[in-house]
């Protein structure tokens, strides 16, 4: 599901949503390894909960309001 790219780790393609079919843009990992993929409305809705569990947190909702760049 991910890729690796000198330590960073980032989506190799578009993954849903636990909760829903929207893209993914957070992934939250839980001790043992496991890991929770959300959208950045199901984040917001549980990041309370989960943050202070979270071995590590992947948050790319910086996404959703970045200007893609045009090329001249």
């Amino acid at each position: 599901r991910y890729i690796s790219v000198t330590g960073v780790q980032t989506c190799a393609l578009p993954i849903c949503c636990d909760r829903c079919n929207a893209q993914a843009y957070v992934r939250v990992v839980l001790p043992g390894g496991a890991d929770l993929l959300f959208c950045g409305h199901h984040w917001s809705r549980h990041e309370d909960a989960l943050r202070p569990q979270a071995v590590e947190v992947v948050d790319e909702t910086h996404r959703l309001t970045a200007k893609p760049e045009i090329a001249d």
